[in-house]
């Protein structure tokens, strides 16, 4: 099954599609009316609003038809102005020029992806990486601007990221070994043809761990990153040096915080003050939820200030470093939010907003010296909205506001969080998206669609889905049960739900599920549960654990034969893996703490399980479709109704494509409402 080449495992894929679309057929028409309804709420000729960096204004268009975006930019007229030009779709924009058109880049291809665009720091040139097949290896190409001209350069078989030196002269990449893991940084001469004459930089040769490069948004420094899920290693180079890094000179000096140790998670930026050079430097060494320390460059042996302390339960994620301030993103409270630090009394100034569950953070800020910080705002009901934060004056300036089409008012839904307690008194986090015409949740039982993932410590934060209406407006309750193993409530969240906690992430939102449906707010005939990748993994396991509390389970490209795969060190990510799972090849209580919960390992006889459609991709590098396959196979041995949707040009996010993948949420949704009895709902 492994052999995705062999006539006889693409034949045996066909057949299930085939299978598949002849027990779904008689949804073709409620398909064709969810995509309809989930066009019909998009402006399909749009833009972006504008980012700043260097002389233009950059930006995306996308135009109505055309199933990608076209990068475009226009010049800045005013370099004191910060205020970003107010662009509307039919109209000229004053010298513009489009980069980079996506629909002619892809031609005929099936699949399209682009991995990585770049434009050097004088705005003379641009690279970009594609990918054709979804196996998410990508091929580089470089142009001139000015003339249309295409360089020689041809950089292939890269993984996704790479980008321009400052000076435009070098571009900067990583490669993958056979395991698919990020092990290599390269520079590249801009102008030489293929990858001859790249040099090596830097190799990480522990297998498990991951490497990376890039520049800090103050372009002194170029930082070299390996790591793992517990670990980081970093090195600072001067951006001036990287020439000598590619003539292979040994004495360039390599700056470091923290040893490689286990269990020490860092990352570093650059910022100067009144001249300095400092280092700031996030870490948990003693801190779970991390630290913020700063160390002046010119004596990194100093005893580190403080500059933002350990609080349990207030996890620091992220800080950049722009010339006046920095821009710190955390968590607390479940609520993903933005703060400005600064530099001279250390204060952080949290960023209002003005609903209780929200999404902020900061993004598209390209300029080292800019005055504002651009901000993504979302929630359950409210479209994103672009924002500019002023930090001299505490000025919000809302720049866009997405537009929902149709009659969209965000008062006619409601959100809520609600607390569920679990079996060993967790509180355990579940927001709920509702229309309000339909009642109140909880006042009597409604189709309900529960949502989870719970692994990596990534986070499920608020965000409207414009495809979600089309579930909403048919009176079904929207939740997410956001179990341990994610990092929603930081740091111990995500330890209490890996490794050897890891049946914690099932049982959560089994309890979940439970409450729900003890306390009216559904019933087991008219509810839907849905995860993907590692959430398709707490689907198969759930499946197992409580088959009786759903109608249907939805799994997106799910990890369900994960014990098989961690035991071969030879798949793609598995050694990496190892910290997020445990090793079953060298612990034994590893081994059987997986055996007890891996879905195919635990497929009952004799259960009456929920519907199931399980949906993947050929190409997909980090799930392969033997799992789902093996999974469904074995589903039906025991007389469950399970059905399996393979795309046979895609990867691990699915068809490429805005107008392809609103056709795959219409797929999923009309299974989805079909399941729960509203085929015929309006």
């Amino acid at each position: 099954m492994r052999e995705k080449e062999s006539p006889e495992v693409i034949s045996h894929l066909e057949a299930e599609n085939a299978y598949t679309e002849s027990r779904l057929a008689h949804l073709a028409p409620l398909r064709e009316k969810i995509f309809e309804e989930i066009k019909g709420r998009v402006r399909e000729t749009d833009l972006s609003v504008p980012i700043r960096r260097g002389d233009w204004w950059y930006y995306g268009r996308s135009v109505e038809g055309k199933q990608y975006g076209l990068n475009c930019r226009a010049p800045i007229t005013d370099p004191d102005d910060w205020t970003p030009p107010k662009l509307t779709p039919d109209a000229d924009v004053p010298g513009e020029q489009i980069l980079f058109d996506a629909n002619v880049e892809a031609g005929e291809s099936e699949f399209f992806s682009l991995g990585a665009f770049g434009v050097t720091m004088d705005g003379t040139r641009m690279l970009w990486g594609v990918d054709l097949a979804g196996d998410e290896r990508y091929t580089v190409r470089v142009r001139d601007i000015a003339t249309g001209e295409l360089l020689p350069d041809l950089i292939e078989g890269i993984a996704g990221g790479a980008s321009f030196t400052p000076d435009g002269r070098f571009i900067l990449y990583s490669t993958v070994d056979d395991a698919w893991r990020p092990d290599r940084v390269w520079l590249h001469r801009v102008g030489d043809a293929g990858r001859e004459n790249d040099v090596e930089v830097f190799h990480e040769e522990d297998e498990g761990f991951w490497a990376g490069a890039g520049f800090t948004r103050s372009h002194a420094f170029f930082q070299i990153a390996s790591g793992s899920k517990v670990v980081d290693d970093v090195a600072m180079i001067r951006a001036e040096d990287v020439e000598r890094l590619y003539a292979g000179d040994d004495d360039v000096e390599s700056l470091s915080v923290f040893d490689r140790e286990d269990g020490v998670e860092h990352s570093i930026d650059h910022a100067v003050i009144d001249g300095r050079d400092w280092f700031y430097v996030l870490h948990n060494q003693g801190a779970e939820d991390f630290t913020l320390v700063r160390l002046p460059v010119d004596d990194l042996g100093a005893e580190p200030e403080v500059v933002i302390p350990h609080t349990p339960g207030v996890r620091l994620e992220d800080i950049d470093c722009l010339r006046d301030f920095a821009v710190v993103e955390y968590r607390s409270g479940g609520i993903a939010r933005v703060g400005i630090l600064d530099y001279a009394t250390h204060e952080l100034r949290e960023i209002a907003f003005d609903e209780p569950l929200y999404t902020a953070g900061a993004g598209g800020n390209a300029e080292w010296a800019q005055p504002t910080v651009r901000l993504n705002f979302s929630s359950f009901v409210s479209p994103s909205r672009v924002l500019d934060y002023d930090v001299a004056s505490g000025e919000l300036m809302l720049r866009k506001q997405a537009e929902v089409l149709g009659g969209y008012n965000p008062d006619d839904y409601g959100q809520e969080r609600l607390w569920v307690t679990a079996e060993d008194g967790t509180r355990i986090p579940v927001s709920l998206v509702w229309k309000r015409s339909f009642g109140e949740p909880g006042a009597g039982e409604r189709p309900l669609f529960l949502y989870g993932y719970g692994s990596y410590e990534h986070s499920i934060d608020p965000g409207m889905g414009v495809s979600r209406l089309s579930m909403l407006d048919r009176g079904v309750v929207y939740a997410i049960a956001h179990v341990r193993g994610g990092g929603e409530m930081g740091r111990a969240w995500y330890e209490n739900g890996k490794t050897l906690t890891k049946r914690n992430t099932f049982t959560d939102f089994v309890d979940v599920a439970r409450h729900l449906v003890e306390h009216g707010y559904t019933a087991p005939d008219k509810m839907v549960a849905s995860g993907g990748s590692a959430g398709g993994l707490l689907m198969g396991a759930v499946a197992n654990l409580a088959p009786e509390l759903f109608a249907g389970i939805l799994a997106d490209v799910p990890f369900v034969d994960a014990l098989t795969t961690i035991l071969d060190p030879s798949l793609p990510l598995t050694v990496i893996e190892w910290e997020e799972w445990g090793n079953p090849l060298e612990d034994p209580e590893v081994y059987d703490y997986m055996a007890s919960y891996t879905p195919y390992e635990n497929v009952r006889e004799g259960v009456d399980y929920p519907k199931i459609l399980a949906v993947t991709s050929l190409n997909d590098t980090r799930v392969f479709y033997v799992e789902p396959a093996k999974w469904v196979a074995r589903l039906r041995e025991v007389g469950a109704d399970a059905l399996l949707k393979c795309e046979m040009v895609a990867g691990h996010g699915g068809v490429s494509g805005r107008y392809n993948s609103w056709r795959e949420t219409a797929y999923e949704l009309a299974w989805i409402l079909d399941t729960m009895g509203l085929r015929d709902a309006d």
